[in-house]
């Protein structure tokens, strides 16, 4: 698969409820628009209204309007058109909490997030998820298993972050978001998966 060449250079990127994640995710945000993405930032309930340790749920707004020039979408309603009118040609969930994983692999589409990607599946459309879940090996695995073997979906590279004190936890390598969603535009897993 190609890219379609009628569609924008637009990426919608969505970051879910893994706050620990957030600062790693930053980055790659800015290194997307640096290589001339458009970035269209989607937060879940969670991350558009939840302070934490990790920062408040105002800063984090702050930061993805300043780095994309477009305010969060945060509802149903902002998300719901993304595919339908063709506004991008790839979406990226990073992080991807295991509530979020589980809801995709059910095809919920109940949440700003998952009903993002939802749209996007509609306009048979590449989905990049970047895993972060304490229970990656555990009650999650199910739903990781199941999105793996589907079409459209793509996964940056994860591993076990500790497998010592958190041996069912995994989180995805984010610097290699960029890099995936690449090749998911060419309807290609990033190799190697497993971290």
């Amino acid at each position: 698969m190609t890219q379609r060449r009628d569609l924008p250079r637009t990426v919608v990127f969505a970051l879910c409820g893994s706050f620990c994640t957030f600062g790693a995710v930053m980055p790659q945000i800015e290194r997307l628009v640096r290589d001339g993405w458009q970035v269209l930032p989607v937060l879940s309930w969670s991350a558009a209204t939840l302070d934490t340790r990790f920062g408040t749920a105002k800063s984090w707004t702050d930061r993805l309007t300043e780095l994309t020039g477009h305010a969060p979408l945060t509802t149903l309603q902002q998300v719901e058109p993304l595919g339908p009118e063709h506004l991008a040609c790839a979406a990226v969930v990073a992080p991807c909490t295991g509530t979020t994983l589980a809801r995709l692999a059910l095809g919920l589409s109940d949440t700003p997030v998952t009903m993002a990607v939802k749209s996007l599946l509609r306009a048979g459309l590449p989905i990049v998820v970047a895993p972060s879940t304490n229970d990656g090996l555990g009650a999650s695995a199910a739903h990781l298993a199941s999105l793996l073997q589907r079409k459209q979906f793509y996964f940056v590279p994860f591993g076990q972050d500790d497998s010592i004190h958190k041996p069912n936890s995994l989180k995805s390598d984010m610097t290699l978001i960029p890099d995936t969603l690449d090749c998911a535009c060419r309807g290609i897993q990033l190799q190697p998966l497993l971290l």
